[in-house]
């Protein structure tokens, strides 16, 4: 039999006549192509199933709708056809939403599982929904509620109830302060020790009563200032006083520290602060005089350190030092109007 004759005699399996079988010295090896080349063709739904292929019968790519004709370098199956932009952007409109493109296409079949991205989407809304409600809670059970009673955004924020709780230990600690001074006030207080400068307060007023037994005004320690003892002599004792108490055997105060002078809107005083080196002891003397015309004894001659402090005293207070030997102004000029000091002081420019 020629070879015309035998492409024209017909296939015994009842295979199409379009479709021819070329020799299986001509089929291309695997990795040429997906098909044995491009006049092989799907096979018409309707007809007959093919019989088994031949031993190295090439056969169409799985999932392969569209092929190209396959050629060296091309991959199995050859090229799938390109979407049209249309499918393409409703496939990214799909996964915006989630929604997984078989889904929205409807070629998913129906009971399939969602897929994995949507599963982890869902768990994770769902974890926040569920860290939603647990915060609102606490927030009502801080503010003595039911979880139910008020909506999340009127129940109390932790904040607000700290405050309340701050606010309320300060109340309680100030009730506390008051009622325990209320108790101290309503306690009877015990008698009082005396100052252990007293002895030495005591001495000294008897010592200065000896020679004149009316010349102090007033004696006290002051306790806030080192428990130093304090003594006010009259103005017309003065003079007689500081020679007492700068040679008597029991005072010896031989070195005038400082001099001050002090303006109390009722009366001018003086007070010179004194101390024995020898027996290592301060007293405190003060001289009282009237405000209209000031004036106490100068002491210069008895201690000389007096000399300026009482220059300074007569400058800024307006006190006259009778026999002292300069007197005159040391920090304000000669035709100063005033003494700066006092406390009904008005200076003439009040400019300067």
């Amino acid at each position: 039999m020629s070879d015309e004759q035998k492409r024209e005699k017909p296939d015994p399996t009842g295979a199409s006549d379009d479709v021819t079988q070329k020799p299986q010295s001509e089929v291309p090896a695997a990795g040429e192509g997906g098909q044995a080349g491009g006049e092989a063709t799907a096979k018409p739904a309707g007809s007959e199933a093919k019989a088994a292929p031949m031993s190295g019968e090439p056969t169409a790519a799985p999932g392969a709708d569209i092929t190209k004709a396959g050629g060296a370098g091309e991959p199995p199956g050859g090229y799938k056809e390109a979407k049209p932009e249309a499918e393409g952007a409703a496939v990214q409109a799909d996964e915006a939403s989630g929604e997984s493109p078989a889904a929205a296409s409807g070629d998913a079949p129906a009971g399939e599982a969602a897929a994995p991205v949507d599963a982890e989407r869902e768990a994770k809304l769902k974890a926040a929904a569920e860290a939603r409600a647990a915060r609102a809670a606490a927030r009502a059970a801080q503010a003595g509620a039911e979880p139910g009673d008020a909506p999340a955004g009127e129940a109390a924020t932790p904040e607000d109830a700290e405050k309340e709780a701050k606010a309320k230990a300060a109340a309680e600690a100030r009730a506390a302060r008051a009622s325990a001074r209320a108790a101290k006030t309503a306690e009877p207080e015990g008698p009082k020790e005396p100052s252990p400068s007293q002895p030495l307060l005591d001495r000294l007023v008897a010592i200065l009563k000896e020679r004149h037994p009316d010349c102090v005004e007033e004696a006290f320690v002051n306790e806030k200032g080192g428990h130093v003892p304090y003594v006010v002599v009259k103005g017309n004792n003065w003079l007689s006083a500081a020679e007492v108490l700068k040679h008597h055997a029991e005072l010896k105060m031989d070195y005038l520290r400082n001099v001050s002078g002090i303006d109390m809107e009722t009366h001018m005083e003086v007070a010179y602060h004194l101390i024995s080196l020898e027996l290592k002891q301060d007293y405190v003397v003060k001289v009282k005089t009237n405000r209209e015309t000031p004036s106490v004894p100068s002491v210069t001659g008895i201690w000389p350190t007096a000399n300026w402090n009482e220059r300074e005293i007569y400058d800024l207070f307006g006190i006259d030092f009778p026999g002292h030997p300069d007197l005159r102004r040391i920090m304000m000029a000669d035709d100063w109007v005033g003494h700066p000091l006092r406390k009904d002081y008005e200076p003439l420019d009040p400019e300067v």
